[in-house]
């Protein structure tokens, strides 16, 4: 009986040493592959070359990002617009900044903005190019054709007003980064009090503001 007693005893030690052991060698197993595991991704990446390791692994400037990163709240005026850096981007941004300047630098903040917003609101619609730049250039080169009159007038298309441009350029950048288009109602077109395009009869106005009508473009309406 006392033999007996003491196996079952010995039986138990043992089961007890090996279940303690067990996570130990568990853990030294795990260490073991995961040491070779990342031993292989770092010979892996010790070929790929450093030029294509920073371009992989460094963030863009916020200005060439497809996120939104404007303010909720946009203040329309000059003292607003002075205080914040000044603006620069890619093509998108030149494209919508040399709009801006040639349709409407003459405007008021809120009249600049709302002209960016009907340039943007196109963008968003299937109707039109999906970026900024072929918005713009939509029609040019052809008679009577071009979408906005600078791109076709025949006159230069240089920028003379330095201090202008700056400003106008944070708009654009405030514009592509997400701002609130909340002026214009959706509008996909406008045009100066000075005139009466024959699609303005058709379209609903939805603002006025400075010296542009702006009017939402029917959805069964093609393109003018």
């Amino acid at each position: 009986m006392r033999f007996g007693l003491w196996r079952a005893a010995s039986g138990f030690a043992a089961a007890c040493i090996i279940a303690l052991a067990t996570p130990v060698a568990a853990d030294e197993v795990l260490a073991s592959r995961l040491g070779a595991l990342l031993g292989a991704e770092r010979q892996a990446l010790s070929v790929v070359p450093d030029a294509t390791m920073a371009a992989l692994t460094v963030l863009p400037p916020a200005s060439e990002r497809d996120v939104q990163t404007a303010p909720t709240t946009i203040s329309y005026d000059r003292a607003y617009l002075d205080a914040l850096p000044v603006a620069g981007g890619g093509a998108q941004w030149e494209c919508l900044s040399e709009a801006l300047y040639h349709e409407a630098r003459g405007e008021t903040v809120r009249g600049l903005f709302a002209v960016g917003e009907v340039i943007l609101n196109r963008v968003d619609s299937s109707a039109y190019p999906d970026s900024a730049c072929g918005v713009i250039n939509q029609g040019t080169g052809r008679r009577f054709a071009c979408q906005f009159t600078y791109t076709c007038d025949g006159r230069s298309d240089r920028i003379n007003e330095i201090g202008a441009y700056n400003r106008i350029g944070k708009v654009a950048r405030l514009l592509l980064d997400g701002a609130p288009r909340a002026l214009t109602e959706g509008a996909t077109h406008y045009h100066t009090r000075a005139v009466s395009p024959s699609w303005a009869r058709r379209f609903p106005r939805t603002a006025t503001i400075g010296s542009h009508h702006f009017y939402r473009q029917p959805t069964r309406t093609a393109s003018n």
